[in-house]
């Protein structure tokens, strides 16, 4: 079906969108402007974690209730701006009298709990790295980042610890601390409870700097170890601007972020963009359940909710039957982040939960939102919006001998966005060739294959590695597995090209069906024919192979790349972000 514009609607005046008008605001916006609407140091000083929490109790939000932690068996939990401002002041504390110093990574491998939180500020205080890991990390990409990030302490849980560091703490020499938040000390650990006690509640401000390192973020990788993304304290300033205007976030308001802490979104949108901004944070400990999920919006009011695309389409999965009887009055606005938002969940939302998604693009890389649908503009489905203030986006051709060319609207190429934005990282941890590669003149270069429409809209089209060329004509992922997710069917599909000796390439799909559906040869057919239908015979997938799940990452992206290896026999590359991997390893 061809997808209407979700034109904005006429909004009473205490819901006045942030950003009223992005395009009013690029001509007199500067980054150096926004930077005076922090707090800073003194000397021109900078930090996170300053502006998180100690910021808002000097601006009488200390009473505030800054994170509700919701337990997977039950407890619930809630930290003052106050607390959370004590609490990290402990852990700096701790951290400089077990002889931390300013730059040294400390890395966090724990699920969604407030020590989590508690360390990532305490960590920026005190002028270390903070490093997130996803607790679903086998021992091997555990070793690997521990290693190559050179953490020299720990904080996690004595399962974790156990199970996934205890056996293999001698391949780790840089690795001095461990921190449990839930043993006390013993077998070359330590309470985390027990030294925090022991520390002061207080202590000076910070003394970082804007471009301080600040943040290291593991990619997910291709066929190599993950590369390192270092971010600086300056990042702060996108954080807080990208939260009001792509969220739509102010004091008061109540907002859940899904991510897992383990994913750039889980740090950049699920601590520092919601506390700069003054909100009460909900945090839930348990794995998805669509009816858990429901009942937290309705019970907790949730007015502002971040997820992803997998997400939305383990929602739509369980029918909206299951979203009925929930009062979700109090939802202001819901934002979707991960992979590209496919349209059927765009007007899903409207129809099931009487608003749409609006989706957002960024990288780990660039450390924030960069292009969004914000509320107060039209939503095109299926497109990733327009950039925000601040940041310039085009579409472009790199030239073989450097520099690129900008594209006209319509015509397809490399989404580039031009340096200069504050959360933009810094460099690649010890590999400066990789890092040089993303760049050509003054352009960051996102690896992914975009057009632009004549109203500004950006629309993602693959990844450049994903695309395929069949029949001399470029085919991305995204149109094909777009019109398969529009058949009742079909819960998730990825698309890949597999080699041909007319075709060069043809296009295959491989596809989940919903609950109610059984793969069979018939259905098989009707989708191949469905999809020619729509698409064409030169678009259109050529063959089709049922799955009972696609692989993906923790962060919900289809893994199009582990398809494509395993289709055509070769390696499987790094594997240490996939879904469920814990439990696929020896």
């Amino acid at each position: 079906m061809a997808w209407t514009t979700i034109h904005k609607q006429p909004l009473p005046s205490e819901s006045t969108p942030n950003l009223i008008d992005e395009e009013a605001m690029r001509t007199p916006f500067s980054w150096e402007t926004a930077r005076t609407e922090l707090a800073g140091l003194p000397e021109g000083g900078l930090n996170i974690a300053y502006e998180a929490v100690d910021r808002q109790v000097q601006n009488g939000l200390g009473e505030t209730i800054a994170l509700r932690w919701l337990g997977k068996n039950g407890e619930r939990r809630e930290y003052s701006y106050a607390e959370l401002a004590s609490l990290s002041d402990r852990f700096a504390n701790l951290l400089e009298r077990l002889g931390i110093d300013k730059g040294d990574r400390i890395c966090v491998l724990t699920g969604r709990i407030p020590e989590l939180h508690i360390s990532a500020l305490g960590t920026l205080k005190a002028g270390a790295i903070f490093c997130p890991l996803f607790s679903a990390f086998g021992p091997e990409p555990l070793r690997t980042r521990l290693v190559k990030s050179r953490a020299r302490l720990l904080v996690t849980t004595s399962a974790l610890y156990q199970r996934k560091i205890q056996p293999q703490r001698a391949q780790l020499p840089d690795l001095e601390h461990v921190l449990l938040v839930d043993s006390s000390d013993g077998d070359g650990t330590h309470s985390l409870r027990a030294l925090l006690e022991a520390e002061s509640s207080q202590r000076p401000p910070p003394t970082t700097l804007p471009e301080d390192r600040a943040l290291l973020h593991f990619t997910s990788g291709t066929t190599g170890t993950p590369k390192g993304a270092v971010h600086v304290h300056d990042a702060v300033t996108a954080h807080r601007l990208t939260g009001r205007w792509a969220l739509d976030l102010r004091p008061g308001d109540i907002y859940w972020c899904t991510a897992d802490p383990g994913w750039v979104t889980g740090v950049s949108y699920g601590i520092i963009a919601p506390l700069v901004n003054g909100v009460t944070l909900v945090v839930d400990e348990a794995e998805f359940n669509a009816r858990r999920w429901y009942s937290i919006l309705e019970q907790e009011k949730v007015n502002v909710w971040y997820t992803a695309p997998t997400a939305i389409r383990m929602l739509m999965k369980a029918g909206i039957d299951t979203a009925r009887g929930y009062d979700l009055s109090a939802l202001r606005f819901m934002a979707s982040v991960g992979e590209p938002l496919n349209p059927e969940a765009v007007f899903w939302g409207l129809e099931a939960l009487g608003r749409p998604f609006h989706d957002t693009w960024w990288q780990t890389e660039t450390g924030a939102i960069m292009i969004a649908n914000t509320r107060s503009q039209d939503i095109h489905p299926g497109s990733m919006g327009r950039p925000l203030p601040g940041i310039e986006a085009a579409i472009v051709r790199r030239r073989p001998e450097g520099g690129v060319d900008l594209l006209e609207p319509g015509e397809e190429g490399e989404l580039a966005l031009r340096v200069g934005w504050p959360s933009m990282f810094r460099d690649y941890l010890e590999d400066e060739a990789h890092y040089r590669q993303c760049f050509a003149a003054d352009w960051y270069l996102s690896g992914d294959l975009a057009t632009r429409d004549s109203d500004g809209y950006f629309w993602f089209l693959g990844r450049i590695d994903d695309v395929i060329k069949t029949s001399g004509h470029l085919i991305g992922p995204f149109e094909v597995e777009n019109v398969l997710m529009e058949h009742p069917a079909v819960a998730e599909t990825g698309m890949i090209g597999k080699p041909d000796e007319f075709a060069g390439q043809i296009v295959k799909v491989f596809v989940a069906l919903k609950s109610g559906y059984a793969p069979s040869d018939a259905l098989r057919r009707e989708l191949l024919s469905f999809a020619r239908t729509r698409l064409g015979p030169t678009v259109a997938p050529r063959e089709l192979e049922f799955m009972s799940d696609l692989p993906k990452t923790r962060s919900g992206k289809i893994m199009r790349r582990l398809l494509r290896a395993q289709e055509l026999g070769q390696s499987l590359g790094d594997l240490s972000t996939l879904e469920n991997q814990e439990e696929q390893e020896p």
